[in-house]
């Protein structure tokens, strides 16, 4: 009973904080900042020369959308991306910078207000941090999608220089292709999750104490995207009908809307939790 009734506290707190207000808030700020963020990273790529990590981080962005939802937004960004545009530091690539951290600065908001924190670092040093945020997830991506530009080369490699071999190890390595590529998406979201959970309130939260709102976060979101998928799959026309044109950008808000919620929701729980056991406020602190 006590169990439930932490869930309910956790509901509670996240009415009192206007949760569902703050996760419209950050569904529009993710999709808006979407673009620009792309943007800034095949920018970045380019300086590096790494056109095609640039495409696979993109693609391993998408990874766990549903494609009903992935494939209009990814379609519009691929007409974005092919166009020609100019070196790192021009001024369009300075302003995506800058409007992809409005993703990061809308997560800290919801995290601040799930565990009673207020920040008293001025708003553009935060800004500062969510920049430098955009820049080592950037990185991050491009060295994962590396990694999987790479293991294709690798087996294309092996299959030229060492045919016999791979004729033999290749029907035991196809099963684990697919759980592997799914299993890395996984983890990068599961990576991002905690880094924002760690990273972005005002305090620095134990981790034990974030382990029930993370866990809870990602179990939630994978089911939720398998089922929106499916769900999608089936019934994508009433969303057709019903908004015409506009039905893409409407499922991705929903999308992103009820993801924002769940990860909120998570937050809540934690602090519930630790408010059950110690009765005062944040999560800071040992």
């Amino acid at each position: 009973m006590s169990f439930i009734r932490v869930f309910l506290d956790a509901y509670g707190k996240f009415n009192r904080d206007d949760g569902w207000a703050i996760a419209s808030h950050i569904a529009l700020s993710i999709l808006t900042s979407l673009f620009p963020f792309l943007i800034f990273l095949t920018a970045l790529a380019s300086f590096f020369g790494l056109k095609e990590e640039a495409d696979a981080a993109t693609k391993l962005i998408f990874e766990n959308w549903p494609p009903s939802v992935a494939k209009p937004i990814a379609s519009e960004i691929n007409n974005v991306l092919t166009q020609p545009r100019g070196g790192l530091l021009t001024f369009g690539a300075i302003l995506s910078i800058y409007f992809s951290s409005s993703g990061v600065e809308s997560l800290r908001i919801a995290l601040n207000r799930a565990y009673d924190m207020h920040d008293q670092r001025p708003w553009w040093l935060l800004r500062l941090e969510s920049i430098l945020y955009v820049f080592l997830g950037a990185a991050a991506l491009l060295a994962i999608a590396f990694l999987m530009v790479l293991a294709p080369l690798a087996v294309a490699l092996a299959e030229r220089h060492l045919p016999g071999l791979m004729r033999q190890i290749e029907p035991q390595l196809a099963p684990f292709y697919g759980p592997v590529r799914y299993g890395t998406t996984t983890a990068t979201v599961g990576i991002s999750v905690l880094a924002a959970h760690v990273l972005l309130p005002a305090g620095r939260p134990p981790l034990i104490k974030l382990a029930p709102g993370f866990i809870l976060t990602l179990v939630a979101s994978l089911a939720f995207g398998a089922g929106f998928g499916a769900y999608l799959a089936r019934f994508a026309g009433s969303y057709v009908s019903t908004y015409a044109g506009l039905a893409s950008i409407m499922i991705a808000l929903i999308f992103l809307q009820t993801l924002a919620v769940i990860f909120i929701y998570g937050a809540e729980l934690n602090q519930a939790l630790v408010t059950r056991r110690h009765p005062a406020p944040g999560l800071s602190g040992p």
